[in-house]
């Protein structure tokens, strides 16, 4: 793996290093800057690997800062590419912005934890939850210790990390045994004016917040067929088992969604993740999700899907500009779901020019809200009904200026953003999910809930007239 790992400000200068090997010359890192240079001068883009001299170059960037690895031998880039990731998150969540700065007020942190996160250049501990037993940012120092003679004293790691389930601690006791699994899927898609779907992609994932006591060992049964090929198990519930049907949801109602897989087109994910609880030998060969889980909220598995499916929430927008004196905004928006289902929480972003004023808004639906700050106006409806529609007209002032060319050329989309519950787009649905605790053998209560989003990426091109 690495032999030393950099950590460099915006011009290649050395803010930070550990030395795990000692194979590389110190004066490796002086021609980072340099073969940078050469790299995006004969390439569009600087490849995240190069070699000089028999010395690999491996790096990423993260807010103006580049996280470097060196090393000789002929490495698995991927792992060393996915190291230096885990190192950006650990520092995130411990800095919670990871920048110049956070890296010099917080030299002795970053040290202890690179001395624990790798090896001699083997990775060993990654796990947040776990390093921050022992390494905190206050003290600067490990806090967990015992002495075993007068006169030594001798660091004593984490449970996790002596057992076999790493991600976990032993003696975990809660007075009531809760899982609560989440199936979110957020859509991203870019629609033209005329309504017709130019992409769309579907980014799922499931969480589950774990308040179990012990060491449970949990099964979750999903309707794969569709989606992950081949045949699933076919393994029947017993009597602990809860299925689908009898899954409540977070607020106590017993969750029917309705969505099912389609299995005659057969939707396959893309990019499966799952958490490194997830015992892959078993999911290959059976197709069964079984695992120990983490104490806490933490993501199980997530997916993607490239598939085109029909916008949501449609909006029909058309912006006529009269006389570059002012801007007249019409919109109507329509949910495309099921009638039964109900768009929460949504958000209808339009951009309007930077120098408009005096607006006027009239709308059968919600409110309406100007941001000069961010140059758009902003609809709100907070429950919106499958097969409803609303509309809206919104008028603003522009400077008068006689000028042949509008003054507003318009290249930014609307924006949506909504959240649908009991409702899932791909019809994933957890059949059952199996708690089992050996030793204590208690009662759990499982709560599934099922949620569509908009992702970061759903948006509409407008209609723009010159009058």
């Amino acid at each position: 793996m690495a032999s030393v790992i950099y950590f460099l400000d915006s011009k290649g200068k050395p803010l930070l290093s550990r030395d795990y090997k000692g194979d590389i010359p110190s004066s490796s890192i002086e021609k980072f800057p340099l073969l940078l240079l050469e790299s995006e001068e004969e390439n569009s883009a600087a490849p995240p690997v190069f070699n000089y001299q028999g010395i690999n170059y491996l790096y990423l960037v993260h807010n103006d800062l580049y996280l470097l690895a060196l090393t000789k031998k002929n490495e698995d880039v991927l792992q060393i590419m996915l190291f230096l990731n885990r190192i950006i998150e650990v520092l995130t969540q411990y800095f919670k912005h990871l920048e110049e700065e956070s890296i010099r007020d917080n030299f002795v942190v970053i040290y202890e934890l690179l001395d624990e996160m790798m090896d001699f250049g083997r990775p060993q501990t990654t796990d947040t939850k776990i390093l921050k037993e022992y390494i905190t940012q206050e003290s600067h120092a490990l806090v967990k210790s015992f002495k075993n003679s007068i006169n030594n004293i001798n660091v004593r790691p984490p449970n996790a990390v002596t057992n076999s389930v790493s991600w976990r601690q032993e003696g975990i006791m809660y007075k009531k045994n809760e899982v609560f699994l989440d199936v979110i899927e957020s859509i991203n898609m870019l629609i033209n004016s005329n309504g017709q779907v130019l992409r769309s992609e579907i980014l799922g994932k499931v969480k589950i917040k774990s308040n179990l006591s012990g060491m449970p060992d949990l099964r979750l049964g999903l309707n794969d067929k569709g989606m992950f090929g081949g045949n699933p198990s076919t393994s029947v519930p017993n009597s602990n088992t809860l299925t689908s049907n009898a899954l409540p949801s977070s607020n106590g109602i017993t969750n029917t969604t309705t969505a099912t897989t389609n299995r005659q087109k057969g939707l396959e994910m893309e990019d499966i993740k799952f958490h490194q609880c997830v015992r892959l030998s078993k999911f290959e060969n059976e197709r069964i999700i079984t695992f120990i889980p983490p104490d806490g909220e933490f993501d199980l598995m997530t997916y993607r899907l490239s598939t085109p499916i029909k916008p949501l929430i449609w909006v029909d927008c058309k912006i006529f500009i009269h006389s570059n004196s002012r801007i007249e905004i019409k919109a109507k928006a329509k949910a495309q779901i099921k009638k039964r289902s109900i768009a929460n929480n949504v958000e209808i972003i339009i951009p309007v020019p930077e120098d408009a004023d005096s607006p006027k808004f009239k709308t059968s639906s919600g409110s309406i809200k100007y941001t000069p700050e961010n140059s758009c106006i902003v609809w709100k409806i907070k429950q919106f009904n499958g097969g409803k529609e609303a509309a809206m007209i919104s008028e603003l002032g522009l400077p008068s200026v006689d000028n042949e060319e509008p003054l507003f050329k318009n290249k930014r989309p609307i924006q949506i953003k909504f959240q649908i519950p009991y409702f899932i787009t791909t019809g994933l649905q957890v059949r059952y999910l199996r708690i089992n605790e050996p030793k204590m053998q208690y009662q759990s209560y499982p709560w599934v809930r099922y949620i569509t989003q908009s992702g970061d990426d759903y948006t509409i091109r407008i209609n723009q007239t010159m009058t």
